[in-house]
């Protein structure tokens, strides 16, 4: 006989005498009855009927089961005898069947489907462990070597040992990790996380104490529910995967597309609405540029979703539907209405996920914080690009972390999405902890098209760059300059002077220079509204605890709004029970719930509107006032002009 034969021969030989054929399930029913026999027996077949033919396969070997007393509240365990142990006070009910109609508090709903769920739980520990039982491997190992000797198969003893410890894992596996809630930290080269922020819509609190227990509670679902590829398809996906292909005899349709809060301003407008993979044409990793303030130095990271209209083909038109983008930002949710620089680096703000108009987000930088938002696109197949989407949609429902300003912030909270959603392996050995930073380490990894950039005139033409009224308001400051004798060198020192300071030019305004002043006016009431807010916050905080009377009504109106706007960026608070992605089933709560908040807080927000002024210090409102009356003044000054020259239109 050749080598080549003999080893052949050896294979076969080894993995018919050296492992048994699949799982086996052996019950101890020397001490049970007839019927509790019976009853066993059947809970173990079902167990084994529901399992993944690789499963076991690969989990080759014969499980001891037996009933033992244990504490109420405990179903089962993995024995130290490496067997399962069931609780025997529930024997009886499994015996007579009434285990199948006594409902628990617990997640699976009655004792039996809590059995078992426990026996494939304790079975994926098994599964999970990462090699067999050192008494196993010393017994499989001597037999494998008896039989390569009596074959004569000299030199092919190391093969022994490769059959005899093999590894079949998944708590360990890095991207069931990243999905799971333990990413890696950024900066730490593949150390993971400690807290896991999967904190809402979970299906059992357990699942978060550590990786181990979070994939046997997973496979519990995974087996048993046929809703659990909707409720937790990127899950659903890997596991299938891993038992190559597999998919449960009974599996639920699922909607198409997912149920998402809009956490737009628009107080009068439904927040709910549905996102659905197939529309998102390209999703384009969108920076908000830097400017002044500490906190906004490096720029913001975001992730815009380039959604077609419906009825459109996608394709590069879809561009231009932009009342149809959407932006994903992870964003400190400011539970104290202060963001403090001490409590980003402390880690006090929650961070979230909020899904919000691309058309708020333009105003919101460019206008309000004159800011410019570069919009890049990201390289990502098909696939990549729905899987994307889709650990967005499960992020937005079920994440709650810590947003710290240093080490988790939204760089890193959009990284982490980039890495778990779209699975691109060049993602994996990235870190940055800085927004502008990681655009350019996805630029020099090929991820990303800055090119788009290149011809600013053409790149503002297709929303690839919304650029900062900064620029508008230097240009109409130009046209002053250029028409009135005013003493300032830059827009910042014109808009830093009183209202009542500027009033005076108003008189001596041609046509062109009064509506570079509307422009203008307009810019300075909306500083002077920031810095009313910032104002209002200090008050607030400080009155707050000082207990001051004026705060009374405005400031419980505030505090109201902030409660109830919660549900904006944790919109899981909702629903009462499931878990995952919201279903179909749902949806109609969600609807009911979401238009009775949104009810509240446009109530809220026109108490406010009225309230708000009497809080703020005398030298602010009087600004703020005159700033009104400034625009008033242009106003009715512009349309004289317009008046007098016959209608024309502006040179």
């Amino acid at each position: 006989m050749t080598l080549t034969r003999a080893w052949l021969l050896a294979l076969a030989l080894l993995t018919s005498s050296c492992s048994y054929a699949e799982l086996q399930l052996a019950l101890d029913g020397a001490a049970l009855s007839r019927s509790e026999r019976q009853a066993s027996q059947a809970l173990l077949a079902e167990a084994l009927s529901v399992l993944p033919p690789a499963f076991k396969q690969r989990l080759d070997r014969r499980v001891k089961v037996r009933w033992r007393p244990m504490p109420n509240e405990v179903y089962g365990r993995a024995g130290r005898f490496s067997g399962i142990e069931l609780n025997s006070q529930l024997l009886p009910s499994l015996s007579d069947g009434s285990a199948a109609t006594t409902p628990t508090r617990r997640p699976h709903g009655n004792v039996r489907r809590e059995l078992l769920a426990t026996v494939l739980h304790e079975l994926t520990h098994l599964y999970d462990r990462a090699q067999l039982w050192p008494q196993e491997q010393q017994r499989l190992l001597q037999r494998c070597r008896q039989r390569l000797a009596s074959l004569g198969a000299v030199g092919l003893s190391d093969a022994c040992r490769g059959q005899t410890a093999r590894r079949f894992t998944l708590s360990d596996d890095p991207l069931l990790l990243d999905l799971a809630g333990w990413p890696q930290r950024v900066g730490t080269r593949g150390a993971r996380e400690q807290a896991n922020g999967q904190v809402a819509r979970s299906p059992d609190a357990y699942e978060l104490s550590n990786p181990r227990e979070f994939v046997a509670v997973n496979m519990e679902y995974f087996l048993l529910d046929p809703g659990y590829a909707c409720r937790r398809p990127s899950l659903a996906r890997h596991l299938r995967a891993h038992f190559g292909g597999w998919t449960a005899a009974r599996q639920q349709p699922c909607a198409d597309g997912y149920a998402y809060l809009n956490a737009g301003r628009d107080f009068a407008r439904q927040p709910l609405g549905t996102l659905d993979p197939a529309r998102v044409y390209q999703i384009d990793y969108l920076l908000a540029e830097a400017n002044q303030q500490w906190a906004s130095r490096w720029g913001h990271s975001m992730l815009r979703l380039v959604i077609c209209a419906p009825g459109r083909p996608r394709g590069p038109d879809c561009r231009l539907d932009l009342d149809q983008h959407l932006v994903l930002s992870y964003r400190a949710f400011v539970g104290d209405l202060q963001l403090s620089s001490w409590d980003g680096l402390t880690g006090a703000y929650p961070s979230r996920l909020f899904v919000l108009p691309l058309e708020q987000v333009i105003e919101e930088y460019t206008k309000v914080e004159l800011r410019s938002l570069a919009s890049v696109p990201l390289r990502l197949e098909r696939a990549q690009l729905e899987r994307l989407v889709t650990r967005a949609a499960e992020q937005h429902w079920s994440y709650d972390g810590d947003y710290y300003f240093i080490s988790n912030n939204c760089a890193v909270e959009t990284l982490k999405l980039l890495r778990s959603g779209s699975q691109h392996p060049r993602l994996q050995a990235l870190d940055s902890i800085l927004p502008n930073g990681l655009l350019d380490s996805l630029v020099a990894r090929g991820l990303a098209d800055r090119s788009v950039l290149d011809d600013p005139r053409e790149a503002l033409r297709l929303g690839y760059r919304f650029d900062s009224f900064r620029e508008r308001y230097q240009a109409m400051f130009a046209v002053l300059q250029q028409r009135l004798p005013i003493a300032q060198d830059n827009v910042e020192d014109w808009l830093a002077q009183s209202a009542e300071a500027r009033r005076p030019w108003f008189a001596k305004a041609d046509l062109r220079a009064s509506a570079a002043l509307l422009l203008l006016e307009q810019a300075a009431l909306r500083r002077q509204l920031l810095l009313a807010q910032d104002e209002l916050k200090r008050r607030y905080l400080s009155g707050r605890a000082a207990q001051d009377p004026g705060l009374d009504k405005a400031g419980g109106a505030l505090e109201q709004i902030l409660a109830n706007s919660g549900f904006l960026s944790r919109p899981a608070e909702l629903l009462e029970g499931g878990y995952g992605l919201p279903q179909r089933a749902e949806w109609q709560r969600l609807e009911a719930e979401s238009r009775s908040r949104q009810q509240q807080l446009r109530q809220l927000s026109d108490d406010l509107d009225q309230e708000v002024r009497n809080l703020l210090e005398p030298t602010r409102l009087a600004e703020l006032e005159a700033s009104e009356a400034n625009l008033v003044q242009l106003g009715e000054h512009l349309r004289a002009l317009h008046k007098a020259s016959g209608g024309l239109r502006l040179p």
